[in-house]
């Protein structure tokens, strides 16, 4: 997904990679974003900056004292709507990076956060049915797991935990589903050996012992 190469030791550049990565896989899969949040801070954002442009303005072409009552209700109602906005972000979208609703109508809501100085990317996956009924997945993933060592995103890894770890996305997507026993076998891979060595040794041997115990029968 991401072609930009990132630094291993900037939480910031990986979580926003990560966090574009997000939106872009779901969206492939048919989910419909919903960008309620987003336009909300915008259009919080949008109507401070006119305020002060238009408090600007009048002073530059009326002077203040000719404005001065205007400029303090314009000064108030822009600390107004800066104290929303700080609000909205910190207690409403609260680190959501994506809303949307899967073809079958399940609501989906991923919010992301990063600690200092660890590596981790955490995910708390908030789903809500047809019948408003909500379950809350929580994903912690080293950012090693889908970064490689050089710095670029892998994409298949990243959407294997998603589609692993989330139903309605591993509904839509199920080649990307992982099995806990292949995440077992992958973390310790002398297992994996032995599992294969006792999958194919004790054939030969089964049949060796087979047909000696049948010649010491006819004996």
């Amino acid at each position: 997904m991401a072609a930009e190469k990132i630094s291993l030791y900037n939480l910031a550049d990986l979580k926003n990679t990560s966090d574009d990565a997000i939106a872009n896989y779901l969206n492939s899969l048919k989910f419909k974003q919903t960008h309620f949040l987003s336009d909300v801070r915008l259009g919080l954002g949008f109507s401070a900056f006119a305020i002060a442009a238009a408090c600007f303005a009048w002073d530059y072409k009326l002077g203040f004292e000719n404005t001065k009552t205007y400029t303090a209700i314009a000064v108030a109602v822009y600390t107004i709507l800066n104290g929303i906005l700080t609000l909205w972000m910190v207690y409403v979208e609260n680190g959501v990076v994506y809303q949307g609703t899967s073809p079958s109508g399940e609501k989906i809501t991923v919010a992301t956060a990063t600690k200092k100085l660890d590596p981790t990317y955490r995910l708390t996956v908030t789903v809500t049915d047809k019948s408003s009924k909500s379950r809350i997945i929580k994903i912690a993933k080293p950012f090693a797991s889908f970064f490689d060592e050089s710095g670029y995103f892998v994409a298949t890894p990243f959407q294997e935990i998603l589609a692993t770890a989330v139903p309605v996305v591993g509904k839509l997507d199920p080649k990307r589903i992982k099995s806990e026993s292949q995440d077992m076998l992958n973390a310790n891979p002398e297992l994996l050996d032995a599992i294969l060595a006792a999958n194919s040794t004790p054939a030969s041997v089964t049949g060796a012992e087979t047909a000696q115990g049948g010649k010491r029968r006819k004996a």
